[in-house]
């Protein structure tokens, strides 16, 4: 064996070293491009039981570390016993985007990157580590990291068990995930960034995503729900906060399928029932704790 074949194999042994609990910067090459996440074990984990995975996608000009920081969801890792993973898009420093169904800059010398395998790469990579439950693999993310999870539901259903998405809506056109996939959405009313209505005058042109309205609508057919919700209901105002919360759920589609909207009165482009990072992307409502809700969504949804 050549010195340089060597060298690989080793890297490779040192690469595949099983995981404990922990938290793990991790790396898989897409071309010449090397694309990053980081791991987060909780400490009960067991090698020796297939364990649920969250991932988790930031929103545009942010990054992995900003959002494993604001939406606190290492806590409930901890509590539930999953394992939380934050990819980071593609960009410079912690400006980066995903390619969530809309082309962000055309340039010829550079296509736009394909999330959709970086995705599938990092399960790959991540299944050589830890013990994987391939039914309990789910997505969630905030703004344009809310409109990859979608992308992921359409094009990677194979894998991906149900979504949650927070503040951005669905940016892909002619949707057709090989399977049902159950949607759990959140967004506020009051939302600048990504506004509840879609795209308004404010918007550039390159971001063609869909209003809230139309992209449960188009969700709730893809599952095969019933057109109208079974249920429509104002929860309990209990933190007073200024905010108000409406639960819509249409189902149950095939395979027991459900999409779940709350649409928070008065909240911004924030993570319920966490504190904004930024007072300019407005109110985050206490009334509901999105990291309970779409914790308890995804025990409900694995993949059948």
């Amino acid at each position: 064996m050549t010195p340089l074949a060597l060298h690989l194999v080793t890297l490779l042994a040192v690469s595949a070293q099983p995981l404990g609990p922990g938290d793990y910067n991790r790396s898989v090459k897409m071309g010449d491009v090397e694309r990053t996440f980081v791991v987060h074990v909780p400490p009960k984990y067991d090698a020796k039981k297939p364990t649920p995975v969250v991932l988790v996608y930031h929103g545009a000009f942010t990054n992995a570390a900003i959002t494993v920081l604001w939406t606190g969801l290492n806590a409930k890792a901890d509590q539930a016993g999953f394992i939380a993973v934050y990819p980071n898009g593609s960009g410079v420093g912690t400006t980066l985007f995903w390619n969530s169904g809309f082309t962000r800059i055309k340039s010829k010398d550079r296509p736009p990157p394909d999330d959709v395998a970086f995705t599938a790469k990092l399960l790959d990579d991540l299944t050589t580590v830890v013990n994987v439950d391939p039914k309990r693999v789910y997505a969630t993310g905030i703004s344009n990291g809310g409109m990859m999870c979608y992308r992921l539901a359409a094009e990677l259903s194979d894998r991906i068990a149900a979504i949650a998405a927070v503040s951005g809506t669905l940016a892909v056109d002619n949707p057709s995930p090989k399977r049902p996939v159950s949607v759990l959405h959140f967004h506020g009313l009051a939302d600048e960034i990504v506004p509840y209505k879609g795209p308004d005058e404010q918007t550039a042109r390159f971001m063609p995503y869909k209003s809230v309205d139309d992209t449960m609508r188009i969700w709730a057919k893809l599952d095969g729900c019933p057109e109208k919700p079974k249920e429509v209901a104002k929860l309990p105002d209990k933190a007073q906060d200024g905010t108000t919360v409406t639960r819509t759920v249409y189902g149950p589609g095939k395979d027991g399928a459900e999409v779940v909207l709350y649409a928070i009165g008065g909240g911004g482009h924030t993570w319920p029932g966490r504190d904004p990072v930024v007072k300019f992307l407005g109110k985050s409502t206490g009334n509901i704790s999105a990291n309970d809700l779409l914790w308890e969504f995804f025990v409900k949804h694995p993949m059948k």
